[in-house]
């Protein structure tokens, strides 16, 4: 990376941290993208490319929660790419500024017999205040929205309820989670069942539970809160 400035080559470091600290990793948000899985690896260690596309640049900066200048190389109109003490705390989770946009998925977590999902970009957010998520044990998270299909989870979660998917890295245990099964995206139950099975399980009395082994299903993230209409 001989070619690369060291505003550039700080800002992939301050990436490659906050990637690490998020909990999630350099191929996983290089599929986040849309892009080979090495993509972002190759952007970091090897300079190529030697910046990042602005819709790129723009969801990695709202899947971290940080400012677009603070993982930028190209050079900002009012004088240069942001240094981690305007927009990253280093010592904490690289979110420091007051409001946190959490991206919203155009896909949905199926809570009945499964759907397959969407290509998984981001084409929204919400945003909520860093004190609240602190407040609610949060502050450590990496969270997405998703919608809920199905009456699978009734009455706890219902058709149409958007949730937050806490996607960091943490020690199993049971609760509500998002699944992949296959190709299918579903938000059930998740309790250990002995014999490195688990169990899939509907709220809803009427849809049996699944059981499966624990290494035929990607628990993508535990659910941590939902809204919904009234």
């Amino acid at each position: 990376m001989e070619h690369l400035t060291k505003d550039e080559r700080n800002a992939r470091g301050r990436l490659q941290d906050m990637v690490r600290k998020s909990g999630t990793s350099l191929a996983a948000l290089s599929r986040l993208l849309g892009r080979n899985p090495a993509y972002l690896q190759q952007y970091v260690s090897r300079g190529s490319p030697r910046h990042l596309d602005e819709p790129d640049l723009r969801k990695i900066a709202e899947f971290l929660g940080v400012s677009e200048r603070v993982i930028a190389t190209r050079i900002f109109a009012d004088g240069g790419v942001e240094e981690a003490s305007s927009g990253y705390n280093a010592e904490g989770n690289g979110r420091s500024r007051e409001w946190i946009d959490v991206p919203r998925f155009a896909l949905g977590a199926s809570a009945g017999p499964g759907a397959l999902p969407d290509k998984e970009i981001s084409y929204d957010s919400f945003r909520f205040s860093r004190r609240w998520l602190a407040e609610q044990g949060l502050e450590r998270a990496v969270l997405s929205a998703i919608r809920v299909e199905g009456d699978s989870m009734e009455p706890l979660l219902s058709d149409g309820d958007e949730i937050l998917v806490d996607r960091a890295k943490r020690p199993f245990r049971d609760g509500v989670h998002v699944v992949r099964l296959g190709d299918t995206l579903m938000v059930k139950r998740v309790a250990a069942s002995g014999q490195g099975k688990l169990a899939l399980i509907s709220q809803n009395l009427a849809y049996p539970p699944i059981h499966v082994a624990s290494d035929e299903v990607e628990l993508i993230g535990r659910v941590v809160w939902k809204s919904g209409r009234l």
